[in-house]
């Protein structure tokens, strides 16, 4: 793939959008935002265009995707970011750019990628420089999303399996291909726990830049997906039985130059320094409100609170503690300077975790948060001696309860954007409820 194009672009230099098309043989622009429910929306600019739009935006009707807002607004531009420019490796004349959102000449607002500049902007006030690297896992399934896509792929234990990985060779290489060029530094692709299932990791970065590659992540692995005749998803239990999908979270702390990690202090316990413990503090004080952004579906809840599948774990967590380096834990310490939360699933808003992990560890901060006593037991078979530790929501009502209740997190978070989240998710928590379902004819039809 690299020879055809250079695909990494130092995006520090660039600043007129039109001569990088020139440059680049670039023909089309997606001016591309991520509204609340993770929805990736945009328009297709022209480049003898982008001059305009990188002034002035391109204009959207926001009440047309899931933000809260009528018919009667007026519109919402969406300012293209050009540090995010990504030129399409699978299809190099068009190249892909996150945007802000604005309204008569603000920010909105409730719009996922401002929320989180607005946090990162809140830490770097406190010389925080937060740096986040994300493991998000997918399925590749038939395109009608009803089986896997490999019929081979059947055993119990299906983790690592290098003739499953092998057999889907083409797809992942391409994408880690892809990575490689655009200079991503990935570093490992696996199968995953459940059949069917794959997850890819690249090099850790600042929380912007690790939320803008992960929204494009997900549109590549799609579009990649789809070019070889299958279907990638993210849902977080497409299928009864086996694994769901995380996407963890790993995150630390540095000074503003990036240069020395403010959560490493070999002389405190795990390698995990003051400041840590305090926005570790922070997470486990906000767990529960967490998962209403962390686990933003009706579906992730039979991830966090899944009986046992076919590989005999689910590797997902169901309750609030913490531990050195244990898979059973909701978050995790497997190394100086850093920690691992396992919280997050693959429906999770690229930007909106990132900017809750943020507002959580700062209110940790501030507070001087304890993170509670750290527990090394296995939770899937010992879990029950564990009394020190919450239980996570049971269900997406649960978690947004939990967050409406949380006053001090949906300040962090901006009220406006809180009361736009939490007002749509309780829409789609309606819906839900009132959705007939083969299970109540099942379990009531002879009552």
């Amino acid at each position: 793939m690299g020879t055809a194009f250079e695909a990494k672009i130092d995006q520090s230099e660039v600043t007129d959008l039109r001569e990088f098309a020139r440059a680049r043989n670039i023909r089309y622009f997606m001016v591309s935002y991520t509204d609340l429910f993770g929805g990736q929306r945009a328009k297709l600019v022209p480049a003898q265009a982008i001059s305009d739009m990188q002034k002035d935006g391109a204009g959207f009707a926001g009440f047309a995707t899931w933000l809260d807002l009528t018919p009667a607004h007026p519109d919402m531009l969406a300012v293209p970011d050009p540090l995010s420019v990504i030129q399409l490796p699978w299809r190099p004349e068009v190249a892909w750019l996150a945007s802000d959102c604005l309204m008569e000449g603000k920010g909105v607002a409730q719009a996922p990628r401002n929320t989180l500049k607005r946090l990162v902007a809140e830490a770097a006030k406190e010389g925080m420089r937060v740096k986040t690297g994300v493991e998000p896992e997918f399925f590749l399934t038939t395109p009608d999303g009803n089986q896997i896509a490999d019929e081979y792929d059947t055993a119990a234990k299906s983790c690592y399996d290098q003739q499953a990985v092998m057999r889907r060779f083409d797809v992942i290489a391409e994408i880690c291909d892809a990575m490689l060029d655009l200079g991503w530094k990935p570093y490992q692709n696996d199968h995953e726990d459940a059949n069917g299932q794959f997850e890819m990791n690249w090099e850790y970065d600042d929380v912007l830049q690790t939320a803008d590659k992960h929204s494009f992540f997900k549109f590549m692995v799609r579009s990649i997906a789809e070019k070889h005749g299958l279907r990638a998803t993210f849902m977080p239990k497409p299928f009864q039985g086996l694994t769901g999908s995380g996407c963890h979270a790993h995150i630390s702390v540095w000074d503003l130059a990036g240069k020395s990690n403010a959560f490493a202090d070999k002389n405190m316990e795990l390698g995990l320094s003051e400041k840590g413990r305090h926005f570790l503090g922070g997470i486990m004080k906000h767990a529960s409100a967490l998962a209403a952004i962390c686990n933003p579906t009706v579906n992730s809840y039979k991830r966090i609170n899944a009986p046992r599948t076919v590989s005999g774990a689910t590797w997902a967590p169901n309750t609030v503690t913490w531990t050195g380096n244990n898979r059973t834990h909701m978050v995790r310490v497997p190394g100086p300077g850093r920690f691992e939360l396992r919280l997050p699933d693959g429906a999770a808003n690229p930007y909106l975790m990132q900017a809750i992990i943020i507002a959580a560890g700062l209110s940790g901060i501030r507070s001087k948060a304890d993170p509670g006593p750290r527990s090394d037991v296995d939770m899937y078979r010992e879990g029950h001696t564990v009394t020190h530790g919450a239980k996570l929501p049971l269900n997406l009502l649960d978690a947004l309860r939990a967050y409406d209740e949380d006053s001090e997190l949906k300040a962090a978070m901006g009220e406006e954007f809180s009361a736009a989240y939490v007002k749509l998710k309780h829409q789609e928590w309606n819906s839900y409820a009132s959705h007939f379902t083969q299970w109540e004819r099942d379990h009531t039809l002879d009552v």
